[in-house]
């Protein structure tokens, strides 16, 4: 269960319960922390859910279980089986040091088998995975990030989300475990009382622009996962796909980090899906990834502090 509680999520909101038997564990969803003006349809918080379900069945192999999970309604049950032995998992060693690395990276190429092998990651029933390396393409994502970051910016209901998820200093980010620590960003941490303030100083839709499309240019990839279908069950395998590329590339060295504007503004989403030739299919996540430095790892609350009772 900690190792799932590694999970990536949106926001670092971690929108999720467990309860656990002697061979099974259920992953809910905690509504309680959706975020309904970034992901009113709690998109993000069911991919997120996927997320953690494969960070728990990559985690029991190295236990010696097998893990079978199973979606019943808004639910993820995994039920446990021993088995003969443990078996040793190159992602599964990359689960506590992963990390969405929201900076600018050294442009470097990836090689082409480590494309393959990233590709290979994503590979999930119903789970179609876009690998874009061409400049031209990759500077056509950039725009429509910044077109829908700025009209997220746009958007007070977004800011206001936003803004109460931000943790400006390392008593915020300790009292809570959760959130948007700025010196996971890059940023430095400040006093609250002093950044809240200034906020509207630094945090600009031309900066913030200017910083996406950099960092972007600055990628040696982007891959886009799109499901097949636009339901609960194909987001979580989506979750699945999206966790095992960020504990891939990790495994191999490198950073990457969510890009998801496109598909969070919806009335861009349909552009961006024609822009891929989706055709009626919903582009779910978006990542850049490329060769960049260490940050600091986001925090995350203790498993007993997710954990609920068994009914």
């Amino acid at each position: 269960m900690r190792f799932a509680t590694l999970a990536a999520n949106s926001h670092n909101t971690q929108p999720w319960t467990f309860t656990a038997s002697a061979n099974r564990i259920v992953i809910a969803p905690d509504f309680s922390r959706r975020c309904p003006a970034v992901d009113p349809d709690d998109h993000h918080l069911f991919v997120s859910l996927g997320c953690a379900a494969e960070n728990l069945v990559l985690a029991a192999s190295m236990l010696g279980l097998k893990a079978n999970p199973v979606i019943e309604g808004d639910e993820i049950a995994i039920d446990l089986e021993v088995v003969a032995s443990r078996a040793t998992s190159p992602l599964a060693e990359t689960i506590t040091v992963r990390q969405s690395t929201r900076t600018a990276y050294d442009g470097r190429p990836v090689a082409a088998e480590a494309l393959r092998v990233l590709e290979s990651a994503c590979r999930e029933p119903g789970v179609s995975t876009i690998m874009l390396t061409d400049r031209a393409r990759i500077s056509n994502v950039a725009d429509y990030v910044v077109r829908g970051n700025s009209a997220q910016m746009r958007d007070a209901a977004f800011m206001d989300e936003l803004l109460h998820w931000l943790r400006f200093s390392e008593a915020d980010a300790m009292a809570t475990m959760d959130g948007l620590f700025s010196r996971c960003s890059g940023n430095p941490a400040l006093p609250a009382w002093i950044a809240r303030p200034l906020l509207g100083f630094f945090f600009t839709e031309k900066g913030e622009g200017k910083k996406y499309r950099e960092q972007i240019e600055s990628s040696a990839g982007i891959v886009v996962l799109a499901a097949d279908a636009s339901d609960k069950a194909h987001w979580i395998a989506v979750g699945r796909a999206c966790q095992r590329f960020g504990l891939q590339a990790t495994a191999l060295g490198l950073k990457y980090a969510f890009i998801n504007q496109p598909v969070e503004v919806a009335e861009m989403r349909s552009q961006f899906a024609s822009f891929l030739d989706l055709g009626g299919r919903r582009p779910d996540i978006i990542m850049r990834f490329g060769t960049g430095p260490n940050l600091p790892n986001s925090l995350r609350r203790a498993p007993e502090q997710v954990m609920r009772e068994m009914s």
